[in-house]
């Protein structure tokens, strides 16, 4: 039976080649988003299915960047009907849907978080945004999007300006390591390099003087003012802070 210490070491070293594989992408991201701060723009994220888990962890979150904006729908989100989530992330159109509400523009960027890259709304959600302007930044699985069936006319990575590899293997499981059934790590890798760029972002925004705008919990003292400021700067701007 595999014990918690051999699980956690196998997980640190997956999240250790991840950030190593992508120190130059990384990078890069965090040059983006540095260029939007810079630009007093907006930082678009989106997914469907369980990448919507990394789409909560880049909104309204302690630590976070307050400049983001969610693209979210409903049927999108497993919580809501898990059939009907897969089938709607395989709609095309939707996306354009969801760009007419709301999309960014030259200013601002997209970060897409789909591990298999193929399915229709993340891969034309990419190129809508390009086709307005903006740069993208893709957050998938190299090893994923050459594995699965191809649903759209191209795939996410071939839509993103930055392409971050998750190194996830086909079907996400990681355990046992002969046959992986379980313990998937898709998530758990996004939030890491999600974080990365974060890091790389406020200390880099530090030494040039930027004013890198992060929310702070409401549960320490101090949180709730400092995060009242930002409330009322980006509410305008993302109703979702509502």
């Amino acid at each position: 039976m595999v014990s918690a210490t051999e699980i956690w070491k196998s997980t640190a070293a997956k999240l250790e080649a991840a950030a190593e594989a992508n120190a130059a992408q990384l990078s890069a991201a965090a040059e983006l988003l540095l260029e939007v701060i810079r630009a007093d723009a907006l930082v678009f994220t989106a997914g469907a299915g369980h990448s919507l888990a990394a789409v909560a962890e880049t909104f309204y979150r302690a630590g976070g960047l307050a400049c983001v904006y969610p693209v979210y729908h409903p049927e999108l989100l497993p919580l809501h009907g898990a059939q009907q989530s897969t089938k709607t992330e395989r709609r095309g159109g939707l996306a354009e849907e969801v760009l007419a509400e709301r999309a960014p523009g030259p200013d601002d960027v997209l970060v897409v978080f789909s591990t298999s890259g193929v399915n229709p709304y993340p891969v034309e959600l990419a190129a809508g945004a390009r086709r307005r302007g903006a740069a993208v930044i893709a957050v998938t699985s190299r090893a994923c999007v050459a594995a699965a069936p191809r649903r759209a006319p191209s795939t996410l990575v071939d839509e993103a300006s930055v392409v971050l590899d998750s190194l996830v293997i086909p079907g996400d499981a990681s355990h046992p390591a002969d046959a992986p059934r379980t313990a998937p790590l898709s998530t758990v890798v996004n939030a890491f390099l999600w974080n990365r760029i974060l890091a790389e972002v406020l200390d880099r925004g530090t030494a040039e003087g930027l004013d890198v705008p992060l929310w702070r919990s409401s549960n320490v003292e101090g949180g709730d003012e400092a995060n009242a400021a930002l409330l009322a700067k980006y509410i305008p701007r993302v109703p979702a802070l509502r």
